[in-house]
């Protein structure tokens, strides 16, 4: 039998499924106890079972196994659809053979998210059941019942004369922009794609200006293609940035090696400021506080597709570099890695997938601030989405009952001239200012 509690903080709000060995370790704070989410729930895995061993945890769809103190991958297996080595030269052979679809680096992106298990228990492009699930729903159902977090549509878009060169054909090879074979689509279906509808329901807004919309979705193809992915070899960009690309597999035998009891992921897609460093910080003293022995920090900057005034990756990277050189942040207790996902800028809507995709990394706590994933208004001087909704949102999304959300909300204290958590009883010597501003 589980229990879910509301632990309430003041002045900072910590939501938390604990496990009952760690309900005996909090400090002496109020407690407010809630029913459980009116969504199904899968129940938390415990952290430690009674012997104090790894749990073990299913880390592929090959069967080897990773150990894990962690939340197991949405599905309960971590989804690895790259072709084994031993089967590339047959596989290419048959991809040549195929009708062709090519992709543009943004379909690379998801080519290479799918591939590594981020959006497990998704194996590859959508078809029409699963994208009308996300569309509407925020998540999957799975067969036997349960629901998975899937809030953001994960398709491939095809032209007329795409659809026409595929014709009855069940399989399809996809082809890179440089020319190179990249993945076979298995079994496909090939679907309307009615943009209004999925700009309307993603973004909440059909307003002009939407960077993703106006480079990805307006020029986009009248049609969607989806079907189960084998990827022929590892994404790989050459950009020097490749060995901070740790898969989800990766970083769950990192997390082992360490022997980390918790995982709390942050993640940025501008450089790290005082701000962060604090909430960062603070979150490990407190897990601490609760009685986790060896927590560990997942720093996962974004590193697709970003707006062409957010700051360039390699230079974020050297940033966050810059920032465990200085020890601004523990290198023995920090993973900085890049979460190769593109960004859509689409509020509490998106930080769901944000959120979901480190539950399969084997992160079981993530922190979130003011207005994750949102932008300005594209069109009148405000912002796209109420600053506070992206947390609240996560605390109640269906599929997401087993992750820890840890809400903050830090700003500049004037009379400290620091950043600093958000006192309601001083507000007047609080500025909330962005991180550009910083």
């Amino acid at each position: 039998m589980s229990l879910t509690i509301k632990l309430t903080i003041t002045p900072r709000v910590i939501n938390l499924n604990l496990h009952p060995r760690q309900r005996t370790k909090i400090p002496a704070y109020s407690l407010g106890f809630r029913p459980k989410p009116i969504y199904h729930s899968n129940a938390l895995v415990p952290i430690l079972d009674s012997n104090k061993q790894p749990r073990m945890s299913q880390a592929s769809v090959s069967g080897s196994v990773v150990k894990s103190y962690l939340i197991e991958p949405d599905g309960g297996v971590l989804v690895d659809v790259i072709v084994p080595e031993s089967e590339r030269g047959s596989k290419a052979l048959e991809a040549e053979s195929l009708p062709k679809v090519r992709l543009a680096k943004i379909d690379v992106e998801w080519v290479h998210v799918i591939s590594e298990g981020w959006a497990s228990p998704l194996k590859g492009f959508m078809r029409e059941n699963e994208y009308l699930q996300s569309l509407h729903f925020n998540s999957l159902r799975m067969q036997n019942g349960t629901v998975v977090n899937m809030s953001l549509p994960i398709v491939l878009a095809i032209d007329d004369e795409t659809k026409k060169n595929i014709g009855s054909s069940k399989d399809v090879g996809l082809v890179g922009p440089d020319g190179d074979l990249l993945a076979i689509l298995r079994s496909v279906e090939i679907y309307k794609h009615n943009k209004e509808e999925r700009i309307a329901r993603t973004w909440g807004t059909t307003a002009p200006g939407l960077p993703y919309v106006e480079e990805f979705i307006t020029p986009a193809g009248n049609w969607l293609i989806g079907g189960d992915l084998e990827v022929l070899k590892t994404i790989k960009y050459n950009d020097g940035l490749d060995h901070y690309r740790l898969s989800p597999r990766q970083l769950r035998e990192e997390f082992d090696r360490r022997q980390a009891d918790a995982v709390f992921a942050f993640q940025l897609r501008n450089p790290v400021h005082n701000g962060h460093a604090l909430l960062m910080n603070d979150t490990r003293r407190r897990l601490l506080e609760m009685g986790y022995k060896n927590p560990i920090l997942l720093l996962h900057p974004l590193g697709g597709f970003t707006k062409a005034d957010d700051v360039p990756l390699d230079v974020r990277m050297k940033q966050h570099s810059k920032v465990l050189e200085d020890g601004v942040l523990d290198p023995e207790t920090t993973i900085v890695s890049i979460f190769p996902s593109p960004m859509h800028y689409a509020g509490p809507t998106e930080v769901q997938w944000h959120a979901k995709a480190r539950i399969n990394a084997g992160a079981n706590f993530y922190i979130v601030g003011r207005d994750p994933a949102g932008m300005g208004h594209p069109t009148e001087k405000r912002d796209l989405y109420d600053p506070d909704h992206g947390k609240k949102v996560l605390s109640m999304a269906p599929g997401l009952e087993k992750l820890n959300i840890l809400p903050f909300r830090v700003a500049y204290d004037t009379m400290a001239k620091k950043m600093a958590f958000f006192d309601p009883s001083r507000s007047k010597d609080f500025l909330f200012i962005s991180g550009t501003k910083m």
